[in-house]
């Protein structure tokens, strides 16, 4: 970041794993299964007709308090801490799934432990911050996001696939590779606090970095 640039109030950092488990990674995504059948539970999202890859998608934004939480903007103003609280807290389990099925992290997701993924999303000022009429149109300000963050994730489907053989030959995830994913998911979550979780009106940078 350029020096004097203002860092992005939302952050996702993930601690590079030293040694990768050979044998998780192998079975991966079977070992997953009881966590995934959790979110699936909390997010009330359970797919349609077996599509898993299409349910994993729509419990990011299920689960969250969205629609109270842009009327209370809207009207009164207001983020009522615990809405952001529940946010924010699903945020950090969705996060620390996602990292593990990315590979970049070892041990099983918590519920409730941070672990190695770490996300930062500051609870808002409301009054002096966040705009009244923003989260209506938040939705169509994000839509470059959500073309060129489809892209990057085809590429990062790729990158998960090739660390998946280094991680069984080597016991290591390539570091650039493993910063390319950690920067993609940190560009989708500050979409996600600008235009889902409503806790920010700064538009988010077209960046991998922190």
């Amino acid at each position: 970041m350029p020096n004097g640039a203002t860092k992005y109030p939302v952050n996702l950092t993930v601690d590079y794993p030293e040694k990768c488990d050979r044998l998780t990674t192998f079975f991966r995504f079977f070992v997953a299964i009881p966590i995934l059948i959790i979110l699936a539970l909390l997010t009330g999202y359970y797919g349609e007709r077996g599509e898993a890859h299409r349910w994993y998608h729509h419990a990011y934004a299920v689960g969250f308090v969205f629609g109270p939480t842009l009327l209370t903007i809207l009207f009164n103003k207001k983020y009522p801490r615990w809405w952001f609280d529940w946010n924010v807290a699903l945020a950090r389990f969705l996060a620390r799934v996602d990292a593990y099925l990315s590979l970049l992290t070892h041990e099983y997701p918590s519920t409730y432990e941070e672990q190695r993924v770490h996300l930062e999303i500051p609870y808002p000022d409301v009054e002096n911050e966040l705009g009244r009429g923003m989260p209506l149109i938040k939705w169509l300000l994000v839509l470059p996001h959500a073309i060129v963050l489809t892209l990057l994730y085809v590429a990062v489907c790729f990158c998960v696939i090739i660390a998946w053989f280094a991680i069984l030959f080597t016991e290591k995830y390539p570091v650039g590779l493993f910063d390319f994913v950690v920067g993609v998911m940190r560009w989708s979550w500050r979409v996600y606090a600008y235009a889902v979780l409503l806790t920010t009106d700064i538009y988010p940078p077209f960046s991998l970095s922190e």
